[in-house]
């Protein structure tokens, strides 16, 4: 019983962690306020994470390990890799549409320079993630030469992680819509 207990601390640390990373980055993650959240002690906390680092690396690793999970899901769902294509701007929409959230490793990217080796290693693996997936679907769909896969890929995930910046910076979800359009009209995206 102990361990489903602690188990269940240490899940519901990470996602009180994933809501406030989503909102205000590595630098917003303090054990005191997560201790509050889950309401646990702070020093439980360090049981789980000794270190700041520790629940960033962490946090950031089930964050693109969740989101690698969900665009396997979305493939697997359809046979046609052009609706993959169009869908996958969806899965960047809905942290915005979750209290005007952002997708927690683009807000730790932007944060680069200040995170610990650990937590850059994960924030970087989500982009590999992202950009292997992509990469792949578009190969799928013929929409580029094999060659220019991962070419396209780069520049679909760095325009989508733009729109939501532009779109948080306005509180404005509408705001990622259009661009996520624009970008179908102009040819980076599937219409």
């Amino acid at each position: 019983m102990r361990n489903d207990a602690s188990s269940n601390s240490r899940e519901n640390i990470l996602a009180a962690a994933k809501k406030v990373a989503q909102a205000h980055g590595y630098g917003g993650l303090n054990f005191r306020d997560l201790a509050e959240e889950v309401g646990i002690r702070a020093a439980s906390i360090y049981h789980h994470f000794p270190s700041k680092a520790d629940l960033g690396a962490a946090v950031a690793r089930r964050y693109w390990e969740d989101s690698a999970a969900g665009l396997d899901a979305l493939l697997a769902q359809s046979s046609d890799p052009l609706r993959c294509l169009r869908q996958y701007p969806d899965t960047f929409r809905t942290a915005l549409a979750n209290d005007n959230r952002m997708c927690l490793c683009s807000f730790m990217a932007a944060e680069y320079d200040d995170l610990p080796e650990a937590v850059q290693k994960e924030v970087q693996a989500f982009t590999d993630v992202n950009v292997a997936w992509l990469s792949k679907v578009l190969s799928a769909a013929a929409v580029v030469n094999s060659r220019e896969c991962e070419r396209r890929a780069r520049a679909i995930f760095a325009a989508i992680a733009g729109a939501q910046l532009i779109a948080r910076s306005r509180s404005d979800i509408s705001l990622y819509d259009a661009l996520i359009d624009s970008y179908r009209v102009a040819g980076l995206l599937p219409a």
